[in-house]
This record gives C-alpha cells, structure tokens and sequence, in this order.
C-alpha cells in the first residue's frame, strides 16, 4: 500500500457518515419518517429535539442519501424503510444503534491504549435499558438472515438437547431446532434478557421445547443434561483465562461424549487477517477488559485445558461465522 496525503484524510474523515448514521438510529429518526415525508419543525416537535440540530441532522441525511428532500419536507430514500425502520421487514435498526455505542467507545481508543483500561460507558439518549435491547437486537439482526444457512453447513450435527449458552433473544436455539424437529433445548442467559427469547420463539411455536434458564454464564454454573454446547459470539469478548473458566463450566455441564461448538471469527496466526477481525479485536480492546479475537490453536489450547479433545474447524468464514466443534470423552 502506497499512502498518499488524500487517502489518509478520507480515512481520517471516515467516521463523519458513520456519526450521522448514528445519531439518526439512536433518535429513531427513519421510523419518524416511515409513513409520511415531514418538516424539520414537524419533525422536531415529534421527536423532542432542537430546530437547528435537527435541521442540520436531516439535510446531512439528505446529503448523503439515506433522505429525500423535496420542498423542505423530508422522507425516507429507497430501502431505508425496510433496512432502518423499527417495523421494517430487513430492518438493522438495533445493530444501527448498537453500532452508534461502539462509536462513543471507539473515540476513547487512544486513551484506552494509554492506560490499558477500556472506554468509559456512558448510555445513549435512548437509555442504558434501550442500550441492552438494541445489542440484542443486533445480535439478532446480524444472525437471522444466516443462522439457517451456517448450521445446515456444519452438519451432520444430530443432538437430544442443545445448552445455547448466552441464547440472547434465541436466534440460534430457533434455527438449531428447525435443523432437528426432535431435539430440545436449554436456553441460558442473564434473567432480563430471557423475555426476549421466550418471545422470539413463541412466533414459531418452539417455546414448548425450549427450558429457558436465567443466569450469568462467568457467575453461574450451567445447567446440566445437554449433548451439544452452542458458545455463539462469545469468546471474543472474554480473554482466554475467561474463556478456559467458560470451557471447563460447559465441559462439566455436557453428557459425555457431548460436544461443544464455537462460532466465532477465527484469526490467521499473525492476527492481522483477516481484517474484520483485527479490527473487531479493537472494539473488544475498547468494551471488555481482556477480549479479543483468536486463533483457532489458541482457542483449541483453551479447549483441552478445560478437558476437550479432537477440536476441528468445520466452518471458516472470513467474518464471525467461522465454527470449530470439540468433544467431551466418554460414552453416551
């Protein structure tokens, strides 16, 4: 890569779209426009904000594209009511929103580098409660669209009972039994978030054959009685001695010969690819105090300190959908 003045400004300059989108997800500006174009004013009174702010908000919008403004009245560019609606039918509002918390951490990266410390939390104009439900939210956003598709890649994966540890609002506990109409499952997340799960699965009449378990996965034992461990988007956020606690609570909650499996992104051993990684081992440095991403010998090190053995890549993604499967001994 040659640098060239130019191109480190427009790196440099990146973030400003990123800020706008932002601040319009955490207003929930797009759902304001989402059945009628309105004013600025109209607008403002609606959503509580000042005139000017708004105004300047919106004609960026505009400008880049996500608006249409026609005789000061403004509304919604193609595909932004679906994609960036509340009720839109491919809506990614909550990652959206998710997305603007990352931003307020990512600013503090240097100071974070600095002191070794990550980003100081402050909550956005919606509230640290509407904070919780947008990461979920998000989850859900970002894995919908692909969970039936990369469980379908890594099977044969036959299962009585599936622990979906940390399940958040069970996105994947749902797409697992689609894959297998006879199983069960063990959704475990923190108390306030299992409300979402049971809710999320009630639209496709699963909640019978899930057992919803309220807890904390680095406070709390697991519940016992599963034969498949799912660790969906998690080990990142921990450091690997986390992670080796996490590894050995599944390894004595499983059945044996259970297996656990891992999605999440898997490093090349520089840790400089793939790309989305390493950057995504950035906003692990800003939010948690020891995540990141991994290599798969790191991971299956941590795996067989806990007890697992024959850990395998089944998946290799360049993004978090990558899969790695490791087995308890024993017999069924």
């Amino acid at each position: 890569m040659n640098w060239n003045a130019e191109g480190l400004l427009e790196l440099a300059r990146g973030y400003q779209g990123a800020a706008v989108l932002a601040a319009a997800a955490d207003l929930d500006l797009f759902s304001a426009l989402a059945s009628e174009a309105l004013t600025a004013p109209v607008l403002a009174r609606r959503l509580s904000c000042d005139l000017r702010g708004l105004t300047i908000l919106l004609d960026a919008l505009t400008a880049l594209q996500l608006l249409v403004k026609e005789e000061e009245r403004y509304s919604l560019s193609p595909g932004a009511d679906a994609c960036l609606t509340a009720s839109g039918p491919r809506s990614i509002l909550a990652m959206a929103q998710h997305q603007a918390n990352c931003l307020r951490r990512w600013v503090q990266l240097a100071r974070v580098v600095k002191t070794g410390q990550p980003a100081e939390r402050s909550p956005s104009v919606r509230g640290e409660k509407s904070d919780q439900e947008a990461f979920i939210g998000a989850m859900h956003n970002v894995s919908s669209p692909v969970a039936d598709q990369v469980i379908e890649s890594i099977q044969p994966l036959q299962f009585r009972t599936l622990l979906d540890i940390g399940g958040a609002s069970g996105t994947w506990t749902r797409a697992f039994l689609r894959a297998c109409p006879a199983a069960e499952a063990i959704l475990f997340d923190l108390p306030e978030v299992i409300p979402m799960a049971q809710l999320l699965l009630a639209e496709e009449a699963q909640a019978g054959r899930v057992k919803f378990v309220g807890g904390d996965f680095m406070k709390d034992p697991l519940p016992p009685g599963a034969d498949l461990a799912w660790v969906s988007a998690i080990v990142h956020q921990n450091s690997r001695k986390q992670n080796r606690q996490l590894f050995a609570k599944a390894f004595h909650a499983l059945m044996p010969a259970g297996r656990i499996v891992i999605r999440d992104i898997l490093m090349h051993p520089t840790h400089t690819q793939p790309v989305a990684g390493a950057l995504f081992a950035v906003n692990m440095l800003v939010a948690t105090e020891g995540g990141g991403t991994y290599t798969f010998e790191e991971l299956r090190e941590d795996l067989e300190a806990a007890g697992f053995t024959g850990a395998v890549v089944v998946r290799q993604d360049e993004g978090m959908n990558s899969v790695l499967v490791a087995e308890k001994p024993g017999h069924p």
